[in-house]
């Protein structure tokens, strides 16, 4: 799957709920009520990656979730980025 030009990510962005880009990846933070709640978030989110075969990055502190979404063997954000970022929206 080929790397998307600046401008489809500009566009593609537009359609995502609070998702940014920092150094080239898809970013976004999630906050949670506790702990718990924050891992139970993570397994549903690796859940889907697993499916999907498309692993993020993902860094817990707590009640805090970060992910970082790129497609490292295009060095660059492709489309499969952008479908797992919706599918971890949906799973929150």
């Amino acid at each position: 799957m080929p790397a998307l030009s600046d401008l489809e990510i500009r566009e593609k962005l537009k359609s995502l709920n609070k998702w940014g880009l920092f150094e080239g990846a898809l970013v976004k933070r999630f906050e949670f009520s506790g702990f718990k709640e924050a891992m139970d978030f993570v397994n549903k989110a690796a859940a889907i990656a697993e499916e999907m075969d498309h692993h993020p990055d993902i860094f817990i502190s707590y009640n805090k979730v970060y992910f970082k979404l790129m497609t490292h063997s295009e060095n660059g954000l492709t489309e499969k980025d952008f479908e797992l970022a919706s599918k971890i929206d949906v799973s929150v």
